[in-house]
């Protein structure tokens, strides 16, 4: 590390007074960068909230839109960082407060990573604009969400009562974000205060209840089927519904909810591939669902619309644990379309050797 960039970082006032004194090098700290960041001093001293000196600094003749190798001004540090103090004297001394750091990111948006209500205040204070994007499409409402801090979600919502109206670059709302980090508080929230329609689809079909159903978050998939009355049933751009979703994940709990409580069909087929719960939980090697949807009364030796078991999906996934249940809980060896056997789809030894008790004539 550099003799600037450490003085920078400790706040050392005095190092950067004593340049400045004796008038030597002086273009050496105003062009220095970070080799492998591009940080200047004045990023540095920003981060870490060393508000004299970053005071010098622009005093000196910093420019405030100095961007390090991402992008990233000044007033980015500021925000990510939480420097309040720093960010207030970087906004009154006229720092651009849309400044766009690599992937579009604002200040704005970064402040929404970080549970720091007084830091976004600030910057709208100051004219930042809420429904910019980055190349995402995220807006900054969307970042809080996702972060889940209620206190800048409900702040976001009074300040501008249609920010919630969004979506990303593949159709993504707030309302799936929510759903997807497991902020149940989140999704509650948005659906008292926005209009948002509940089974809304992003551009692979998936539903905010899908989401919550994927990460097992049990709270917001109750919400929003008991509430809101969310569809259990509806289908993605390749057919599968919120039970297939839970078996692609081997999220066990939420296979138990849609069953057990909400009356989910336990061997409901993909209209897509005529695929069950019980192939594409072979095909993910989730043993632990095979079993639970056996325990259901699912039938394992249904075939997908290739005629395939979901044996043939274990063996030729190479999954061993699911190639040994199933055949422990009485699968059959049978053909599918092709004529090929199970046991033919068998690379790895292991799994090879799972089928060594079976009639293979």
């Amino acid at each position: 590390m550099s003799e600037i960039s450490r003085a920078a970082q400790s706040g050392d006032l005095g190092y950067f007074r004593e340049v400045y004194d004796k008038e030597v090098n002086i273009s050496m700290v105003l062009e220095y960068f970070h080799d492998k960041s591009g940080d200047t001093a004045i990023h540095f001293a920003v981060r870490h909230g060393h508000l004299e000196l970053v005071k010098f600094l622009l005093c000196k003749g910093f420019n405030l839109e100095t961007g390090n190798f991402d992008g990233k001004r000044p007033l980015h540090e500021a925000a990510q960082a939480g420097q309040y103090e720093c960010l207030v004297c970087l906004l009154d001394s006229g720092a651009s407060v849309d400044s766009l750091k690599r992937a579009d990111w604002t200040s704005l948006m970064l402040a929404c990573t970080k549970d720091r209500l007084d830091i976004v205040k600030a910057l709208l204070e100051h004219g930042a604009r809420l429904k910019l994007k980055n190349k995402d499409g995220w807006n900054s409402f969307h970042v809080a969400v996702r972060e889940g801090h209620l206190d800048i979600i409900e702040y976001l919502l009074n300040f501008d009562k249609t920010v919630w109206d969004t979506v990303s670059k593949n159709g993504r709302t707030p309302l799936h974000t929510a759903a997807l980090h497991s902020h149940a508080d989140v999704v509650s929230l948005l659906l008292e205060r926005c209009d948002y329609v509940t089974d809304t689809q992003d551009s692979c079909g998936s539903t905010p209840l899908m989401d919550a159903i994927r990460v097992g978050c049990i709270q917001a998939a109750d919400v929003l089927i008991n509430n809101h009355e969310a569809d259990i049933t509806k289908e993605d751009n390749v057919g599968r519904q919120c039970l297939h979703v839970a078996c692609q994940a081997g999220c066990l709990d939420s296979l138990v909810y849609l069953v057990d409580t909400c009356g989910a069909h336990p061997g409901v087929l993909c209209t897509g591939t005529g695929a069950s719960g019980l192939h594409i939980a072979a095909k993910e090697g989730h043993s632990d669902v095979i079993l639970f949807l056996l325990s259901r009364g699912v039938d394992i030796n249904l075939t997908d619309s290739r005629g395939r078991t979901a044996l043939h999906i274990a063996s030729g996934a190479q999954h061993v644990d699911c190639v040994t249940v199933l055949l422990q809980q009485g699968a059959d060896c049978v053909p599918d379309q092709t004529g090929s056997y199970p046991w033919e789809l068998a690379r790895k030894p292991a799994v090879i050797e799972a089928f060594s008790g079976v009639n293979q004539t």
